[in-house]
């Protein structure tokens, strides 16, 4: 299955890297978010990527054409610095198509500009580009083509507590909830869709707006429940809580790296500068 990145977002609550790169250019140890993500699916077989581009586009353009598999991988310099054999490899066997989806599209835009790379594909997968997972994928690959559905979105706990405040007809607070509490459930940013979304994508429309109500109303949106590890690179607390999770090992989205085949690259107590 192809696999859609939502990469052109301003970011604008990652001020502090988004006014230089994009949001998915922003790094988790060594590598940016979204080469996580892809490697995420990659794992699992699904290599062909198309990436919908806007906001700074060019710096996820250059990553990628000028990609150093060296960083992420093992290898062996001989000949004086002039032959690198490396161990092993990253994106050699991935296809990645770059689109120009426009810098103000919307998330539902962004997809309809990349309509005639899907034709052919009864069923795809989507992604906002910044979301991690340990989810085991084929479970709800396996859930979705069970349904009848035309949508599915994978559903999580958010993992920090917010207070939902309720007021009454006067405005006056009535009561303060913890969400973290209750049983509270989040689009978690991960997408199957049949090519028959397109169909109810009308110009102009965000993608969880007005098609997923149309879908709504028909019963043909499914929700995939995990109650697992899930996170956002949203914030700047985000970032510094994913660095950390590198750091120590304990990158529950690193599904790649069960094999044990795949040797962490951390120095001395610090993320590898690389």
């Amino acid at each position: 299955m192809k696999v859609v990145l939502f990469c052109g977002g301003l970011g604008t609550r990652l001020r502090d890297y988004s006014d230089t790169i994009p949001k998915p250019m922003v790094t988790i140890g060594c590598r940016p978010v979204v080469w996580h993500v892809m490697k995420y699916y990659a794992y699992y077989g699904h290599k062909d990527f198309i990436l919908c581009l806007g906001y700074k586009a060019d710096s996820i353009k250059d990553y990628f054409l000028n990609y150093n598999e060296c960083v992420s991988n093992d290898f062996t310099v001989s000949a004086g610095g002039r032959k690198i054999d490396l161990v092993n490899r990253d994106i050699d066997d991935w296809s990645i198509t770059c689109v120009d989806t426009g810098l103000q599209s919307n998330i539902g835009m962004r997809l309809k500009a990349v309509q005639q790379y899907l034709k052919d594909d009864e069923v795809f997968l989507a992604n906002y580009a910044d979301n991690l997972t340990d989810l085991h994928l084929p479970d709800m690959i396996d859930d979705f083509q069970r349904r009848q559905s035309i949508a599915e979105l994978l559903a999580v706990r958010p993992r920090q507590s917010f207070h939902v405040l309720h007021y009454g007809q006067q405005n006056e607070l009535q009561d303060i909830i913890d969400i973290g509490k209750t049983d509270t459930w989040i689009n978690g940013g991960f997408f199957i869709f049949r090519n028959k979304i397109f169909d109810y994508l009308h110009e102009g429309e965000e993608l969880v707006v007005e098609p997923f109500v149309r879908l709504i109303t028909e019963q043909r949106l499914a929700t995939y429940k995990y109650p697992g590890f899930w996170a956002c690179l949203d914030t700047l607390k985000d970032k510094q809580q994913l660095d950390d999770m590198y750091l120590h090992g304990t990158a529950s989205w690193e599904v790649w790296k069960r094999n044990g085949l795949h040797l962490s690259h951390r120095t001395n107590g610090e993320l590898s500068r690389c």
